[in-house]
């Protein structure tokens, strides 16, 4: 093989591939410091990659994303995907969010326990105990910003983030009012990454119905 083969092999690998990706994401995909652009580094693989059908199919709406994954082939996608996952970098400290202690009392009850009385699921009951995801499709909640948890409430209950049906998300976010919203965000966004930030593996069915999980 040439040099020049060699190199144009090189250049071509899914890594160079995903330098645009880098832009808004920050290096290796570990999230820049402005809150509004997550860590895709380590999260899980069949999460990413539905994101990235989400974005191409118009079920999620950032027009830089659609840019980016329209036309794209399923198998590049996925390849994408595979790439950011198998990331293993340090999570930053946690942000400093200022909220009293009976909001950040309410975000950790809503995440740990939930409310049955409302029929609301503890976020740990599908995103894992440690709050680090469930693979292969379950994303981790821990080591995200307080913006970006926000925006993404948000986003879910006026139906600009949506995903394949039973959308499990949307149901359970139509259930929280904003003070629920705040508080959730600013306990996850005050919780450190546990030593061992990689996704559980996913065992067993989720308490709710989410078509883009594949383990039902």
């Amino acid at each position: 093989m040439g040099v020049a083969q060699a190199q144009s092999l090189q250049l071509d690998s899914t890594a160079q591939r995903a330098k645009p990706c880098e832009a808004c994401h920050g290096p290796e995909g570990r999230a820049t410091p402005d809150g509004w652009y997550p860590r895709i580094a380590g999260k899980p693989a069949g999460y990413l990659f539905n994101q990235l059908l989400n974005f191409r199919d118009g079920r999620r709406h950032n027009a830089a994303m659609a840019y980016m994954v329209d036309f794209q082939r399923e198998e590049f996608l996925r390849e994408l995907a595979d790439h950011f996952a198998a990331q293993e970098l340090p999570y930053p400290a946690p942000t400093h969010v200022e909220r009293d202690a009976a909001v950040l009392e309410r975000g950790r009850k809503l995440v740990r326990e939930g409310d049955a009385s409302r029929d609301i699921p503890s976020c740990q009951a599908c995103h894992g105990e440690r709050l680090t995801g469930l693979a292969p499709d379950v994303p981790g909640l821990v080591g995200l910003p307080y913006d970006y948890l926000v925006a993404q409430f948000g986003a879910w209950q006026t139906s600009s983030r949506r995903t394949v049906a039973p959308d499990c998300m949307s149901t359970i976010t139509h259930s929280l009012t904003q003070a629920d919203v705040a508080a959730v965000a600013a306990f996850l966004a005050t919780t450190p990454v546990p030593a061992d930030s990689h996704p559980q593996t996913q065992s067993q069915a989720l308490p709710e119905r989410c078509g883009s999980v594949s383990l039902q």
